[in-house]
């Protein structure tokens, strides 16, 4: 079965386009022009990545981005939008945006964009062995299949985003990262963007997690970054 895509804009010639370069490329496009459809669609044929516009009529692309997410986690949504100011990087993030495409753009670029979030999707990839991509340490445990964190056997509400910030940092415990070196690990940049974005990520996971713990703790190293520390 192919990849299917929802691109919801309300610019009919972006939706035109994408359509015949997704479908040379081997996707399964649908489209909507506003946001009321493009949560229609999102229900009706569960699309495996999201291409949103932010500015859509009925109801707008930041909205839309949590209603998504309020009900999956792990589907990829990338943002076209032509709002490229770093405030509004920075909210699409933290709303749970994977990632963030200006326009206008080149459709090579969202081609590219496409493939590297969906070689990380569990839902696009279709199956994957169990026990890979499952990192535990004391009483947290994270399972990036599943885009699930437990804490003493309990889901943790947190943001894909967060999600893979938290596996990147626990897979590679113990060793400081900067925030260069996070934006271009876990989110993959190729544009130039404010390293708050980090900043606003390890907040979080703090808020739900809690700084530390007997057997593990997220560090701040100041002057240079970030390091998940493990007993």
């Amino acid at each position: 079965m192919p990849v299917k895509i929802l691109v919801a804009d309300d610019d009919k010639n972006i939706i035109k386009l994408l359509r015949l370069y997704l479908g040379n490329a081997g996707y399964d496009v649908v489209s909507g022009e506003n946001g009321s459809e493009a949560m229609d669609l999102f229900h009706q044929e569960k699309p495996d990545l999201v291409l949103l516009d932010v500015m859509m009529p009925v109801i707008q692309g930041w909205e839309v981005l949590q209603l998504i997410r309020s009900e999956s986690s792990a589907t990829p949504v990338i943002m076209l939008t032509s709002r490229d100011m770093v405030e509004d990087k920075v909210r699409g993030f933290h709303l749970g945006a994977d990632d963030y495409i200006v326009k206008p753009f080149e459709p090579q670029e969202v081609l590219v964009r496409i493939e590297a979030r969906l070689k990380k999707s569990p839902i696009a990839q279709g199956s994957v062995e169990k026990e890979r991509g499952v990192v535990r340490c004391g009483n947290l445990c994270i399972d990036i299949n599943k885009y699930e964190v437990t804490k003493n056997d309990k889901p943790c509400q947190l943001k894909p985003k967060e999600i893979q910030l938290l596996y990147f940092l626990m897979q590679n415990k113990n060793r400081v990262f900067s925030r260069d070196q996070l934006l271009e690990k876990v989110w993959e940049y190729d544009f130039m963007v404010d390293t708050r974005t980090v900043d606003v990520h390890i907040k979080q996971l703090r808020k739900v997690l809690g700084a530390s713990e007997s057997s593990w703790s997220i560090k701040t190293i100041w002057g240079v970054g970030y390091k998940f520390e493990a007993q």
